[in-house]
C-alpha cells in the first residue's frame, strides 16, 4: 500500500474511515459485486476523495477484492467505504451466486471436456 499523494504525504487508512475499524455491514465478500447507482440519488451529501473514486471505478460491475487492489487500499477498509455507500443508496451490492456443488451442471462438465480434448 503506497497510500501518498502526489505531494508524498501519507494518508492512514484509519483517516479515510474516521477511525472506524467495522463497517457498518457484514455482507461483504471478496467476490461481492457492486455497481454505482445511475443515476446518483439527488439527496445524497457530497462524498470524500475515496468514495467518488469508487463510484467511479462502479460504473460497471467489480468485485470487492478488485476495487481494493485497485484503489491499493486494505480490503476492510474499502468494505467500510462501501458500506457508507450502500446506506448512501449510491451504490448496490450483489453476492455472488450459491452453487450447487451435489448437482453438477453436465452440460458445463462436458464443454469442459471437449474443450479439454481439443488440447
Amino acid at each position: 500500500m503506497t497510500g501518498g499523494d502526489a505531494g508524498g504525504r501519507l494518508v492512514r487508512p484509519f483517516t479515510l474511515t474516521g477511525g472506524r475499524t467495522r463497517p457498518s455491514r457484514a455482507d461483504f465478500t471478496l467476490i461481492t459485486t457492486v455497481t454505482a447507482c445511475d443515476p446518483q440519488p439527488d439527496r445524497a451529501a457530497r462524498p470524500q476523495p475515496e468514495h467518488l473514486r469508487i463510484l467511479r471505478l462502479c460504473a460497471r460491475p467489480v468485485a470487492v477484492a478488485e476495487l481494493a487492489a485497485r484503489l491499493d487500499l486494505p480490503v476492510s477498509v474499502v468494505v467500510i467505504l462501501l458500506s457508507d455507500l450502500v446506506e448512501a443508496d449510491r451504490i448496490t451490492a450483489r453476492p455472488p451466486h450459491p452453487v450447487n456443488l451435489a448437482t453438477p451442471d453436465l452440460d458445463l462438465l462436458q464443454k469442459v471436456r471437449d474443450g479439454l480434448g481439443r488440447l
